[in-house]
C-alpha cells in the first residue's frame, strides 16, 4: 500500500502541514524536525506524487520552451542550441524542469492550450500574432525571443535590422555587387495563418537600406538576389548548386544562419572552388564551430546563450509577479578569412 503523508505525520507526531513544509517549504519549520521527517520519509520509502503536489502549490517548478515547427527541424540549426543552452542554465540555477514545446500535431494553439508548465518562453512570435491572446487568456507569463521589441512584449532580442545593414556594409565595402543572400524560410501557422517573419522582414529592411546608399537594391536584373533556403547544411548545399549552375555566379554568398555557410563551402569545394578567392561567404550567428571552419567564417556575433539565459531570468521574475522590460543586446561584424575583395 502506498504511503501517504498522513502515515509519515502519524510517526513524526507532526500535523500534515508539517509534513508538506519539509517537502515543499522547509523554511517554515526547525531544521531539526525538516531531517526527522525526511528521514521517516526514507525509512517508510515515500515518494511524493508530483501532480498532487502541482495541486497543491498551484505551480508545476517547470517553463517551456515554444517552437514554430516540430523539434527536429527547429534544432537542426546549431544557434537554436546555443539559446536553449542559456535557459537551461537558469533552470539548473533555479531547480526548474524545461519542457520544449512544439505545435502538437501541427497546431500551436493546442500546444499553448495544455502546456502544464508555469511560463513560456518563444520564439519568433511577435505582434500581431493570434497565438498571443491564449498567453493572456491563460494568464500564463510568457517572454519572447526575437518577437521583436513593441508595447505589450516582453522580448529578448537585437536589432536585426541594423545588425544586417552592418552585415551588407561590410560585404559592400569590399566592392561586391553580385551577391546571392540565403533568406531563411518563413513559417506559416495553417490553423490562424500566423506568418513567423519579424526577423526575416527586419533583415530584409536592413539589407535593403545598406544596398540603397550605394545605389543598389534587390532585383532579378541588379545581380542582388535572395534564395529562401532552410536553416541547414544540406540547403545550404542545395541552393549553391542551383546558383553555380548559373551562366553568372555571385562574387559572395550571404547566408541567415551559420550552418548554412557549412553547406555553402562544401558545394564550393566540389566544384573546384575556392573560398574566398573565387567566392566570399559570410554567416549570422557567430556560432561555436565558426571561427574553426576553412576558412574561418565572417559572420554577425549574435549572443545566443545570453539571449535565452536572460529570457529566462526575465520570466522567472515574471512568475514570482515581478516587473520585467524587454532587453535589445549588442551585435558585432566579425571579419574573417572568408571575405575577401570582389575579384575584377
Amino acid at each position: 500500500m502506498r504511503t501517504t503523508i498522513n502515515d509519515i505525520a502519524s510517526k513524526a507526531g507532526v500535523s500534515k502541514t508539517t509534513v508538506s513544509f519539509a517537502f515543499n517549504n522547509p523554511s517554515k519549520i526547525s531544521r531539526e524536525t525538516c531531517n526527522r521527517i525526511m528521514e521517516i520519509a526514507r525509512e517508510l520509502g515515500y515518494v511524493p506524487d508530483p501532480v498532487a503536489r502541482t495541486l497543491a502549490m498551484k505551480q508545476t517548478g517547470s517553463i517551456g520552451l515554444l517552437l514554430p515547427q516540430g523539434i527536429h527541424e527547429v534544432f537542426q540549426n546549431p544557434y537554436i542550441s546555443e539559446i536553449l543552452r542559456g535557459i537551461g542554465y537558469i533552470c539548473d540555477r533555479e531547480g526548474l524542469s524545461l519542457g520544449v514545446l512544439s505545435p502538437l500535431k501541427g497546431v500551436l494553439s493546442q500546444t499553448i492550450r495544455n502546456a502544464a508548465v508555469d511560463g513560456i518562453i518563444t520564439l519568433g512570435i511577435g505582434p500581431g500574432m493570434s497565438v498571443l491572446e491564449l498567453f493572456r487568456q491563460r494568464g500564463m507569463p510568457f517572454v519572447t525571443i526575437d518577437g521583436g521589441d513593441k508595447e505589450g512584449l516582453v522580448n529578448v532580442g537585437i536589432d536585426d535590422e541594423k545588425a544586417a545593414e552592418n552585415l551588407m556594409e561590410a560585404v559592400l565595402a569590399r566592392g561586391h555587387r553580385e551577391i546571392a543572400v540565403f533568406m531563411l524560410k518563413s513559417v506559416t501557422l495553417p490553423e490562424t495563418g500566423d506568418h513567423f517573419s519579424q526577423t526575416n522582414d527586419s533583415r530584409l529592411n536592413g539589407f535593403s537600406r545598406a544596398l540603397a546608399r550605394h545605389g543598389l537594391s534587390f532585383g532579378a536584373h541588379t545581380g542582388i538576389q535572395v534564395c529562401h533556403t532552410e536553416a541547414t547544411m544540406e540547403s545550404g548545399a542545395a541552393a549553391t548548386r542551383e546558383l553555380l549552375a548559373e551562366k553568372k555566379r555571385p562574387t559572395a554568398i550571404m547566408c541567415l544562419a551559420d550552418i548554412q555557410a557549412l553547406g555553402v563551402y562544401e558545394e564550393c569545394k566540389k566544384e573546384g572552388l575556392s573560398v574566398p578567392r573565387d567566392i566570399s561567404v559570410v554567416g549570422f550567428d557567430d556560432i561555436p564551430f565558426a571561427s574553426f571552419m576553412n576558412p574561418p567564417l565572417t559572420t554577425l556575433r549574435q549572443p545566443g546563450f545570453r539571449k535565452g539565459e536572460v529570457a529566462a531570468e526575465t520570466l522567472v521574475g515574471l512568475i514570482a509577479k515581478k516587473d520585467a522590460a524587454s532587453v535589445l543586446m549588442e551585435t558585432e561584424v566579425v571579419v574573417r578569412k572568408s571575405l575577401d575583395s570582389a575579384r575584377k
